[in-house]
């Protein structure tokens, strides 16, 4: 046996004789909210505020909300759907084309109602054994000028280091010292 599930929706309608910015004074003290989540609510759009409710809770939240002069609707949610049997899938089938679906973000309250437009990404899973790293392209080899360049056999002595040559003598002439 399933209860009724039921969720508040408010689209910024207000109730008879109410001023837009009491409402919104009001909804800010209801909520505990700043002024720019309040805002949020007033965009025209539908934006449910509370959800997974019964339909005596529903009510007292719909009564406490036209006390603030906020309009809502109470809406049936959606019943989920019971899962489908698992059906053995061919896992070597061509995936090579997969379909990407934008992913749709519902908001669970005013507050997520602002994130509404922002889209996610889709992260796909891949097929089992399937790799995951894109293909490195070949490394170019670098073109180096070794011509200038000779190789001693194995073990010769390739004598001293040579020694940088000692540039000119600076002129200390007109230096002298004192006696002391």
């Amino acid at each position: 046996m399933t209860m009724s599930r039921y969720q508040i929706v408010f689209s910024g309608q207000l109730v008879h004789g109410a001023s837009p910015e009491l409402v919104q004074a009001n909804l800010a003290k209801l909520f505990r909210a700043d002024a720019a989540r309040i805002a949020t609510l007033f965009s025209g759009r539908r934006v449910p505020l509370k959800g997974n409710l019964e339909a005596d809770e529903a009510e007292k939240y719909r009564a406490a909300l036209a006390r603030a002069g906020a309009r809502v609707d109470i809406l049936p949610m959606e019943e989920e759907a019971p899962l489908a049997p698992r059906q053995e899938t061919d896992l070597s089938a061509d995936r090579s084309h997969p379909t990407r679906r934008p992913l749709v973000v519902v908001p669970r309250d005013a507050y997520m109602a602002a994130f509404a437009a922002v889209e996610a990404p889709d992260f796909g899973i891949a097929a089992a054994g399937a790799d995951l790293l894109e293909p490195k392209p070949a490394a170019v080899p670098p073109c180096l000028d070794l011509s200038g360049l000779s190789l001693a056999p194995v073990g010769s002595d390739m004598g001293p280091v040579p020694a940088a040559p000692a540039g000119p003598l600076p002129d200390i002439s007109g230096l002298h010292l004192e006696a002391p």
